[in-house]
């Protein structure tokens, strides 16, 4: 069995369920720590034996970050940078302390997606989905559906951030991936399901 075999099982799961990213705590050191582990987009450069990829945020300075490739026998990145970021300590037995590192590590790592997220994980998570659709981070308020035009789909970013912001509304138009949901920074046009569902039918 390999170290990170639980990050196969996450990913098949957000294959399976149509996620392109979770999130999980991990404390190390007094230190905590938020880790958004993502899918690889289609056409995106992959390091070789990738498996997902991880960032890794500092909760107390969310802008203190580290990035890597992952597979399940550990991270794909320098071990001086693994180290410098997570205070590891050195030794010469180095390869020792990495490898029990990876292991506890490990015991983090959940096997599948589960909503209910803590606040703070949940908008790391809404925050990277929406940087990742070109989209202003603040845009949180949900106002509207709208049908894409040319036949285009809706990215799953979209998707996956309205199934963490609107969880009651996603269901009402999710199978259909030909409609988007439209956010707004301003948190008066937030819009009630009934709303929304309403507006759309009225077109």
């Amino acid at each position: 069995m390999s170290v990170f075999d639980n990050f196969k099982l996450l990913k098949a799961d957000m294959i399976e369920n149509g996620w392109v990213i979770d999130a999980f705590p991990f404390s190390y050191n007094r230190h905590s720590y938020i880790v958004l582990a993502k899918l690889y987009e289609d056409g995106e450069k992959k390091p070789k034996y990738a498996l997902m990829k991880v960032e890794v945020l500092r909760s107390e300075n969310i802008n203190e970050r580290l990035f890597s490739a992952v597979n399940a026998n550990g991270f794909l990145i320098d071990a001086r940078e693994l180290r410098a970021f997570f205070d590891i300590e050195y030794g010469e037995n180095l390869g020792d302390i990495l490898s029990q590192f990876n292991e506890y590590f490990a015991q983090f790592i959940p096997t599948q997606v589960t909503l209910g997220k803590p606040p703070q994980i949940k908008e790391a998570m809404v925050t990277s989905l929406s940087r990742s659709d070109s989209e202003d981070p603040n845009k949180r308020y949900c106002y509207g559906v709208r049908r894409n035009p040319d036949g285009q789909k809706r990215t799953p970013f979209n998707d996956n951030k309205t199934r963490l912001l609107r969880p009651t509304l996603h269901p009402e138009f999710g199978s259909d991936r030909s409609i988007s949901f439209c956010y707004s920074t301003d948190s008066n046009d937030h819009r009630s399901d009934a709303v929304i569902i309403q507006n759309f039918s009225n077109r």
